[in-house]
């Protein structure tokens, strides 16, 4: 109740909304020195740039990967403004034609940095065309058709390649060869959760308490881009139903809201353990039956979800289909099958000598 007129309660949701994309670039650090956590990363990179310009040359071509929401934009960003040069972003779906390509190189002009996300999703045509183009600097076209068609090398400038993927293994060996650094991302520390949560809710002028950054960090699944949309989100629920300041309590009411749980499993989390536990009896079962079962793609299920259960240990890949963890059945309250806690520690090992 606000001015004696009745304030209409807005939906609560854990999905991006319309002006979280401007936030979203407030919030993202520009410097390395504004960075938080990937220690190792950060000062092998920091390394890798300080050489580069010392030797006033571009930067030998990057490879970030990881999980998604990790930062791998982010650092491609704080690459160009470290070295002070300009970045063209693209990705590996929208580069459709080595046309498509060519024109993009064509107009990188010395020093300039390519972002090329999900980079192993570029086409084979198309990565033919990258290949000498990071090698060697130049680009090879086909002009006319037929017995009349000529081939044309153009000179390119000296540029570098940054590329991010989630997938390493999909990336074909060539191009990943082509990369002279390559930097996996791992989920962040809670420390380094709570330092960017705090410094997010300063940018929007959020006032949070020690506790309240606490508790959003611990359900923020290792994972920067989820802990600072769930920031918006509590800072939504604290404007609607509080009196905008984030404390343990407030934060505690809207992440449960939001049916994310004190590890930071949400709804389609839960849902793919209930599926292996409930419907194929712990696993292991495959993946697209997993997807099929929840109405859910097998992409998302392997990209999102996938790899935080992998870091809980709620989850194992075997070479049959994943397998639920007793992990996994006693975060979600499930009695785990007698057979299951029996034949684990019974189960012979390849080297065992015979029973006699």
């Amino acid at each position: 109740m606000m001015d004696g007129k009745h304030t209409p309660e807005r939906q609560i949701s854990p999905q991006p909304e319309p002006g979280d994309r401007k936030l979203d670039s407030l919030l993202r650090p520009q410097y390395l020195s504004e960075f938080t956590g990937q220690e190792r990363l950060k000062e092998n990179l920091s390394i890798l740039i300080e050489a580069a310009r010392g030797r006033n040359e571009p930067l030998d071509h990057v490879l970030f990967h990881g999980p998604p929401g990790l930062g791998k934009t982010t650092l491609a960003q704080i690459v160009a403004n470290e070295m002070q040069v300009n970045i063209r972003n693209t990705a590996g779906p929208a580069i459709e034609r080595a046309g498509d390509l060519a024109a993009i190189l064509t107009n990188l002009r010395a020093g300039d940095i390519l972002f090329i996300d999900e980079v192993h999703r570029l086409g084979r045509a198309v990565e033919e065309i990258l290949y000498p183009a990071m090698e060697d600097f130049v680009l090879d076209i086909v002009v006319g058709k037929g017995p009349g068609a000529k081939n044309v090398r153009l000179k390119l400038p000296r540029f570098t390649v940054i590329g991010a993927t989630t997938r390493l293994a999909l990336l074909t060996a060539p191009l990943r060869a082509r990369f002279g650094a390559a930097y996996r991302m791992d989920f962040y520390e809670q420390a380094a959760i709570e330092a960017i949560v705090l410094r997010g809710a300063r940018i929007i002028d959020v006032p949070i308490e020690a506790q309240g950054t606490t508790e959003i960090a611990r359900r923020a699944r290792g994972t920067p881009r989820v802990g600072l949309r769930l920031l918006r989100r509590v800072r939504d629920y604290a404007q609607v139903r509080a009196d905008g300041y984030i404390d343990s309590e407030i934060a505690v009411a809207a992440l449960d809201l939001l049916e994310i749980d004190e590890l930071g499993l949400d709804d389609l989390d839960r849902r793919v353990l209930q599926a292996i536990i409930e419907k194929f009896g712990g696993g292991p079962v495959g993946l697209d039956t997993i997807g099929a079962s929840i109405s859910e793609e097998s992409d998302t299920i392997m990209d999102v979800v996938e790899p935080y259960l992998l870091q809980l240990g709620f989850l194992e890949r075997t070479a049959r289909g994943r397998v639920a963890t007793p992990h996994a059945y006693n975060h979600l309250g499930v009695p785990l099958p007698q057979d299951a806690s029996e034949s684990s520690p019974s189960q012979p090992s390849l080297f065992d000598p015979p029973a006699a």
